[in-house]
C-alpha cells in the first residue's frame, strides 16, 4: 500500500514549489521523438508536410490559407518553449500541455482559444488508454500537441487530402470541431467495448459459471467506467462554453456542429450512467450468487442432517449400557431396528422429495 501511495504522488511532487508557468512533463511516454506534422490548405490546394524544423511553423500564422500543426512529443520542454514563444502562448498553456494530469478544460486569450482534452482507446490487449491532448485555435491555425504518435484523427487527414466534405472551405473553427468530433465518437467505440465486456459477465453470472476471479473483473470495470466517465463528462462543459462565448473566432454557422458534438456527449453520458449502475448490479448478482452456493450446500448439509438425527437417537438409546433393556434379548431385535431405521430413512427421503427441497 505505501509503494502504491509513493506511486501516486510522485507526478503532483513534481510542481510543489514551481513556479507558475514552469513547464514540467508529467507524463509516462518520456522516450518518444519529438515530430511535427503540418497541413496547410485552402478550398484549391493543400500542402502536408513534416517539419524539421520548429521555427518553420511561425511562416504559417500570417498567412491567408488555414493551418494544421500537430506535435507529438511532449517531453521534449525546450521544443514546446519555442513553439509558444512563436504563436505568443501564455505560460500557463504551456505549463497545461506538459501537464498530462490536466482535467479537461477551456481557456480564452487575447487571439486564441486553449482547450484541454482526453484521447481514449484500447490497446491490442483491450486496456483502455487516457491521453491528453491539447488544442489552440487561433485565426487561421489550429495547434495540437500529444504525448506520442498515434492518434484518432486518420479519418480528418483523409478528409484533407481527398477534400471530402466541406473541411477544406471552412475556416479554423471548423477544422477544430472537427478534431474534436473525432475524439468524440471514437468515445462511442470505447463505451462498445465496455458494453460487450459488461453483457459478457452477466451473461456468464447468469448461467451459473462464474469463475472464482470474476469478481476482479467487475473491480477493474469498475475502475475503467470511472476513469471514462473523469475524462468525459468535463467535455459537455467546455462545447456548453464554446456554444454561448460567442467568441469571435467561434462563427455563428460552426455553433450548430459544436452542437452536435454535445448532443453526442450527452448519448455517451447517459451509457455510462447506465453502464455505472449496470456494474453496481453484476457485483450485487456476484455476492447474491456466492450466498446461493452456500445456500445450496447448507441445505444439503441440513437435509442430511436431518435424516440422520432421527437414526442417531434410535442407535443411541439402544447404545446405552443399561442390564434391563427389554429389546436386547430379543432374538431379532438387531434387524427390527435396522428395518426400523432403513423404513425412516426412506420415509424421511420421500417426504423431502415431496417437497422438493431435495
Amino acid at each position: 500500500m505505501k509503494k502504491r501511495t509513493k506511486k501516486r504522488t510522485q507526478d503532483f511532487k513534481k510542481h510543489i514549489g514551481q513556479v507558475p508557468g514552469t513547464l514540467v512533463y508529467t507524463g509516462k511516454k518520456s522516450d518518444k521523438d519529438f515530430h511535427v506534422e503540418c497541413f496547410d490548405f485552402t478550398k484549391e490546394f493543400i500542402t502536408e508536410s513534416v517539419l524539421l524544423n520548429i521555427e518553420d511553423a511561425v511562416n504559417y500564422k500570417l498567412t491567408d490559407s488555414v493551418t494544421w500543426i500537430n506535435v507529438d512529443g511532449l517531453k521534449h520542454i525546450e521544443q514546446i518553449e519555442n513553439i509558444g514563444k512563436q504563436y505568443d502562448l501564455h505560460p500557463l498553456v504551456l505549463e497545461d500541455i506538459v501537464n498530462t494530469s490536466q482535467r479537461p478544460k477551456i481557456d480564452e486569450y487575447e487571439g486564441y482559444i486553449f482547450i484541454v482534452l482526453k484521447m481514449l482507446y484500447y490497446d491490442a490487449d483491450e486496456n483502455i488508454v487516457i491521453e491528453q491532448v491539447s488544442f489552440v485555435l487561433g485565426k487561421n491555425y489550429v495547434l495540437t500537441f500529444q504525448e506520442s504518435e498515434g492518434d484518432v484523427f486518420d479519418t480528418i487527414r483523409e478528409r484533407l487530402r481527398l477534400a471530402n466534405g466541406r473541411i477544406r472551405g471552412l475556416k479554423s473553427d471548423y477544422l477544430m470541431y472537427a478534431l474534436i468530433d473525432a475524439v468524440v465518437d471514437n468515445y462511442f467505440s470505447i463505451i462498445e467495448v465496455l458494453g460487450n465486456k459488461i453483457e459478457d459477465l452477466e451473461t456468464e453470472l447468469f448461467a451459473g459459471q462464474a469463475r472464482d476471479n470474476i469478481s476482479i473483473e467487475v473491480q477493474q470495470l469498475k475502475r475503467e467506467i470511472l476513469k471514462v466517465r473523469r475524462a468525459i463528462f468535463p467535455l459537455r462543459e467546455i462545447i456548453n462554453r464554446i456554444e454561448k462565448a460567442e467568441h469571435p473566432l467561434i462563427l455563428k454557422r460552426t455553433i450548430t456542429y459544436y452542437r452536435d458534438i454535445y448532443d453526442h456527449l450527452i448519448q455517451v453520458s447517459e451509457n455510462i450512467d447506465i453502464y455505472r449502475e449496470m456494474i453496481w448490479s453484476l457485483m450485487d448478482m456476484y455476492m447474491t450468487t456466492i450466498s446461493n452456493r452456500m445456500n445450496e450446500v447448507m441445505k444439503v448439509l441440513t437435509i442430511m442432517s436431518s435424516i440422520f438425527i432421527p437414526l442417531t437417537f434410535l442407535a443411541g438409546i439402544y447404545g446405552m449400557n443399561f442390564e434391563f433393556i427389554p429389546e436386547l434379548r430379543y432374538r431379532y431385535g438387531y434387524f427390527v431396528l435396522l428395518g426400523v431405521m432403513l423404513v425412516m430413512f426412506i420415509a424421511l427421503v420421500f417426504y423431502f422429495k415431496r417437497k422438493k427441497w431435495l
